[in-house]
């Protein structure tokens, strides 16, 4: 019994931090995006359009990594388009967001119609850590993975140190705290946000070639199922820390992973319907977080970034 329970562990953990890294690349995305000041809630959309275009090239090239990189640089194309509407054309950065949400899932579904039933395109390889992936317990959960699962395991520490302990981050959060301070200063605000704003989609278009080139390697219509919101819920629940955001992106993995690793406990059999509940939970406990920081006081206790959602006109400095 000791080794059933252990095995379901290992198991758990190690599906959390595959099933994870999709909405971690998002995650990690859109605090960027944030922290220069501008909100993007069309994660996914950009995630759809990422994940059906890697996969399409993927199955007409029969290469990877060349659908990988077209994944990401559809996903950085529609946050330009983004960037153009609410930093250029100071829109409201929230009905932007849902408009690219929309379009990306419609035309994901257009595009992707045929590829529905294509199980043939090429997919990024696992890849085993040679010696650390025979190590009991640790070995399977870390280090027998897809490379681009070890590529979410490195983002989230180098998204950490880039933000806090480097002179650009510091520049990055300047513009999402106050900045006309930041202009004063010689910080070049509109570029910054640009720049931020379309990395942080290109982040969500890895996310979405993620799953369809790895984590569940083929194409069906809204994929994504939902995880780009997720990954914005995520961003106020880890305070706008990458390492946080980690922790979430993994613990969703795994409460989606647990009704089918759990489905022969007596609790489960006893009372089917609760696998169904444990999937709902994610997506209830993002709503609750979506409807808390919708309120200007607790926006500023969870540490959101003073200028989120602001448009910023240097001439009203």
């Amino acid at each position: 019994e000791l080794n059933f329970w252990l095995g379901l562990a290992i198991s758990l953990l190690a599906a959390g931090i595959t099933y994870g890294t999709g909405i971690l690349f998002a995650s990690i995305g859109e605090i960027f995006a944030e922290r220069a000041g501008v909100l993007n809630v069309g994660i996914e959309g950009m995630m759809l359009m990422g994940a059906v275009t890697a996969y399409l090239l993927a199955y007409r090239t029969g290469n990877a990594w060349l659908g990988l990189g077209a994944g990401v640089l559809v996903g950085g194309l529609m946050a330009l388009l983004h960037a153009v509407v609410t930093i250029t054309l100071r829109a409201d950065q929230v009905v932007s967001g849902l408009a690219l949400a929309l379009l990306g899932s419609g035309l994901s579904a257009v595009i992707g119609a045929p590829l529905v039933e294509v199980r043939t395109a090429s997919r990024l390889p696992e890849f085993p850590i040679p010696g650390l992936a025979a190590i009991p317990v640790l070995g399977p959960i870390f280090f027998d993975h897809n490379v681009i699962v070890y590529a979410g395991l490195l983002a989230a520490p180098l998204a950490w140190w880039y933000i806090y302990r480097t002179r650009p981050g510091m520049e990055l959060r300047a513009i999402g705290e106050y900045p006309a301070a930041a202009d004063a200063l010689g910080i070049n605000v509109i570029r910054q946000r640009y720049l931020y704003v379309v990395f942080g989609g290109m982040m969500a278009g890895l996310g979405g070639a993620a799953l369809s080139l790895a984590i569940t390697p083929l194409w069906i219509e809204d994929m994504t199922a939902g995880q780009g919101w997720i990954a914005v819920g995520l961003v106020i629940f880890a305070g706008w820390d990458p390492m946080r955001a980690a922790f979430g992106s993994y613990l969703f993995g795994a409460i989606r992973r647990l009704p089918l690793d759990a489905q022969n406990l007596p609790i489960f059999l006893a009372a089917p319907q609760l696998g169904y509940f444990m999937n709902m939970l994610p997506y209830l406990f993002v709503i609750l977080l979506m409807l808390i920081s919708a309120r200007g006081n607790m926006r500023r206790r969870i540490g959101a970034p003073a200028a989120l959602g602001q448009a910023y006109v240097r001439e009203e400095r």
